[in-house]
């Protein structure tokens, strides 16, 4: 049952870290010049990165765990969605990610604005994706 919760939990931190990104972050990050705008970027998401990893990876691991304990093919359903943001950042976001690390800051301009509004429209996704494991959770709670 504490693996069932914690799956709940760790979702839904995940999530929430997800949709703050893109509703608050986002935007704000994108009112600033395109200089402070990528350099708000790579210090963001360097930090972020690490923490919405980890937050997959136990969330995942917990509810593998619970389906486990429980016998119920829905807690398996909420860690694969949450264990599926690393193949979709890895395939999707990554190479947005990769061009903004390769960005001059003092030579950003247009294409750099172009990719950080791309980034926000793919880390949606994520967003999603976690969404969809803490309903999941909701509905497999005994």
């Amino acid at each position: 049952m504490l693996a069932a919760q914690l799956t709940t939990v760790v979702a839904a931190l995940f999530t929430g870290a997800a949709i703050y990104a893109n509703v608050a972050e986002q935007p704000a990050r994108l009112a600033l010049d395109d200089g402070p705008m990528l350099t708000e970027w790579r210090a963001s998401y360097r930090r972020a990165a690490v923490m919405q990893a980890s937050l997959a990876l136990v969330g995942g691991a917990l509810g593998g765990l619970a389906a486990y304990q429980q016998a119920d093919w829905r807690w398996l359903l909420a860690a694969l969605c949450l264990l599926a943001n690393w193949p979709y950042t890895l395939i999707c976001i990554k190479p947005s990610n990769d061009a903004l690390n390769r960005h001059a800051i003092a030579d950003n301009g247009a294409e750099a604005r172009r990719l950080v509004e791309r980034w926000g429209g793919l880390h949606a996704g994520r967003s999603a994706l976690g969404v969809a494991a803490v309903v999941i959770s909701i509905w497999a709670q005994p």
